[in-house]
């Protein structure tokens, strides 16, 4: 196929994967879809393989993936009917953690099954220990909710209402749960009819073998940024705080050892910590889409979003480690390490690309999920505190990190204040830049946020999973970390806050407040040779401090000027004490 039918080819099939994404964004009840847009959409070949996926959670990538296997293998050719739909959570079947549902729809052509339009969304509620059913300290996979292996829930056109109401019966929110099931359903089916109609008009020989050169070119592009790597060893580490169960526990290693021959790579987690008791394991798909992510990350813009860029790709993730425990270990908080691991795989790419990658980003999400009971209607609420969840970008190799804002793996939106003061008896007390929270350094880090965050009516169960408490997100070349991040509660009668683990279980009544201190990031390269007017320009605007413009980057600031001689003696004298 010519260079031009294989971009048009592209850009069909891309405008179908993205199509299929607005419909669930637009369709979904839960704030988590249509505000958050916690939602993946993707076109599968014929043998389950990643043809085109919508621009959306990266961390989704893998599990696609593994999903599409399982699809091909399970519903072939003979067994899948026109009207199915299949759905799956089970995070040891190719899912991620239960509240992730994936539904995925058949398309033929005639009687000739050519794919399978998939979307999955992180539901609001799926049963389990607690409200939002994320919580660490679920103790198994039973605890965590229900759990569904590959089944139909439509059957050539007709939805499965047993099913259907079985899901129901476990959630603290049928309708909401009903509402994004179908959303979910009319996305995949909408897909299915427009996969079916592309293959129709090209014909099935001729749309498979551009498949295979999408593949295929997806392939090359990877493989030339791959040997734009040094061949050799690389390795890096980083430290989740503990697994929650008692605060002063020993930290958690995320470890990868990065091998790159020629073309290949292989990323080797031998040495991460060993699975843990409560539920901030990641099973191999989940980690898998970190990974993947990573890869990703060396091509950009110029590559087709679909599986041919990870055939390079060799994963080693050793059984019974935090990011491949044995059944039934608990993983409905798998976020907390996942960013980790993260953190490790932009790291050791950092350690081989020094000039393209930035410094740590936050590290960590502040997904806080509370469920209540309305005293009105006697109905049950489950939402997550909206807002920022994640805090600054890192520190670019040249360009400052940005503030406060999602990044990396999740690429989700905040919630806005407004929406979720409406779902939940809230009310944001404040909401700001948290000063000096960007790690410093000639580029500094994007700065992190402080919020306060009152419970104004009856009372709620709040699940937290946050992290980076005990270890910074680190700088490169010379930046700086950022600041450790720092939770707090306020009771009402009482004259002061007090801290509280980041990953807790708490219960908030009328005029509890809830103080979250959320780190930003990393700094790039010495801070001593930040501009003198950049770093004036961050003290007006409150991004840092006085008193790390003078004694971090060696700018004096008098009268919201900079006062150049003493600014020049400053610096030079903290030249000679580094050295």
């Amino acid at each position: 196929m010519d260079a031009i039918s294989l971009e048009v080819l592209y850009g069909k099939l891309s405008s179908i994967s993205e199509e299929m994404q607005l419909i669930i964004l637009k369709s979904a009840h839960s704030r988590m879809v249509n505000e958050a847009c916690d939602a993946t959409s993707a076109l599968l070949d014929s043998e389950g393989r990643n043809i085109s996926q919508a621009v959306s959670i990266p961390i989704h990538l893998g599990c696609l993936t593994v999903i599409g296997k399982l699809l091909a293998d399970t519903y072939p050719q003979g067994k899948a009917k026109d009207g199915d739909c299949y759905i799956i959570n089970d995070p040891y079947s190719g899912g991620t953690h239960l509240p992730d549902i994936a539904i995925a729809t058949p398309a033929f052509l005639g009687t000739k099954l050519v794919g399978y339009a998939t979307v999955m969304i992180h539901h609001q509620d799926i049963g389990g220990l607690l409200p939002g059913s994320a919580s660490v300290y679920a103790h198994d996979l039973y605890s965590e909710g229900l759990r569904i292996k590959l089944t139909k829930i439509v059957e050539e056109g007709n939805i499965n209402n047993d099913l259907l109401g079985l899901m129901k019966s476990n959630s603290r929110t049928p309708e909401t749960l009903q509402g994004d099931l179908l959303a979910q359903i009319a996305a995949g089916s909408m897909g299915a009819k427009r996969m079916s109609k592309l293959v129709s008009e090209y014909g099935i020989n001729f749309f498979n073998k551009g498949v295979e050169a999408l593949l295929d070119y997806t392939e090359k592009l990877t493989r030339e940024e791959i040997r734009n790597i040094p061949d050799g060893v690389y390795e890096f580490e980083d430290w989740v705080d503990n697994d929650g169960s008692i605060e002063n526990l020993e930290p958690l290693k995320i470890f990868v050892k990065m091998t790159v021959d020629k073309s290949n790579i292989k990323f080797d987690f031998e040495g991460s910590s060993s699975q843990v008791k409560t539920a901030i394991n990641n099973v191999p798909s989940s980690a898998t889409s970190a990974v993947m992510f990573g890869i990703r990350t060396l091509t950009g813009d110029n590559s087709p979003d679909n599986e041919g860029g990870f055939r390079p790709l060799t994963i080693n993730f050793p059984e019974g480690s935090i990011v491949n425990p044995t059944f039934p270990a608990p993983v409905a908080s798998r976020s907390v390490s996942l960013r980790r691991v993260v953190d490790v795989i932009l790291g050791v790419l950092s350690q081989a690309l020094p000039d393209r990658y930035p410094a740590a980003n936050c590290g960590q999400a502040s997904v806080i999920y509370c469920g209540t009971v309305d005293d009105q209607t006697n109905q049950r609420i489950v939402g997550a505190i909206g807002g920022p969840w994640m805090g600054g970008m890192g520190a670019r190799p040249n360009k400052d990190g940005i503030d406060t804002t999602d990044h990396d793996g999740s690429n989700v939106y905040h919630v806005p204040l407004e929406v979720s003061e409406a779902e939940l008896p809230i009310r944001f007390n404040k909401m700001e830049l948290w000063t000096d929270s960007g790690g410093p350094g000639k580029w500094r880090g994007g700065l992190g946020f402080y919020s306060e965050v009152e419970w104004l009516k009856g009372k709620a169960s709040a699940s937290l999973r946050r992290d980076r408490h005990k270890f910074r997100p680190w700088g490169l070349a010379g930046g700086y970390s950022g600041p450790e991040c720092k939770t707090a509660l306020k009771k009402k009668d009482a004259s002061r806050s007090k801290n509280i683990p980041g990953k807790s279980q708490i219960e908030l009544n009328e005029g509890d407040i809830l103080q979250l201190w959320t780190t930003g990031s990393g700094g790039h390269s010495n801070p001593l040779e930040r501009d003198e007017n950049l770093v004036l320009d961050d003290y007006l605007n409150k991004k840092i401090s006085s008193t790390a413009a003078n004694d971090i980057y060696g700018v004096v600031i008098e009268n919201n000027k900079i006062n150049s001689n003493k600014t020049n003696r400053l610096r030079q004298k903290l030249i000679k004490k580094i050295a």
